[in-house]
């Protein structure tokens, strides 16, 4: 594998702990992908129509401000984006790192964490925020995943 990042967005701490791993498995750099306003509990609460996921979410149109554009996407030629699933596709958030960077010619490798759904339309709601690039469903990292077992996965792609 060529020179990779692992970026990722996480709300509860378990998206992070995949990243690392997988950092660590890839011999990757890793960028963690903050919003501006840190989520709270609150705005997490799904079941809260009024909650900030939840009015995200349901406008796909939606693009919270990120806290720093340091990422330096131009470095690499595999870059793994990982985030918690809401709702069946990435929170869009990921579609405001994707927009803020020119990923055209890269290989993005989708990773994610869910608590009972798989990917859903993720990779198809994400295409549209990373024109030119190359956008693949990788791998749910629900169960803990070891360095060896990812090592296994990433000879694969």
């Amino acid at each position: 594998m060529k020179k990779a990042l692992v970026a990722y967005f996480s709300a509860g701490g378990r998206t992070a702990a995949a990243a690392k791993v997988l950092a660590e498995a890839a011999g990757a750099d890793i960028y963690e992908i903050k919003p501006a306003v840190p989520y709270t509990k609150a705005d997490l609460n799904w079941q809260d129509k009024q909650s900030r996921s939840s009015k995200e979410m349901s406008d796909k149109s939606s693009r919270p401000k990120l806290a720093d554009y340091d990422a330096d996407v131009a470095d690499y030629d595999t870059v793994f984006v990982g985030f918690p699933v809401w709702w069946y596709i990435a929170p869009t958030i990921i579609n405001s790192f994707l927009e803020s960077y020119n990923f055209c010619g890269k290989k993005i490798v989708l990773f994610a964490t869910s608590g009972s759904s798989g990917f859903g339309r993720a990779v198809e709601f994400l295409e549209p925020s990373a024109p030119g690039a190359e956008i693949v469903e990788g791998r749910l990292l629900n169960d803990s995943p070891t360095v060896e077992s990812l090592k296994e996965w990433l000879a694969e792609l």
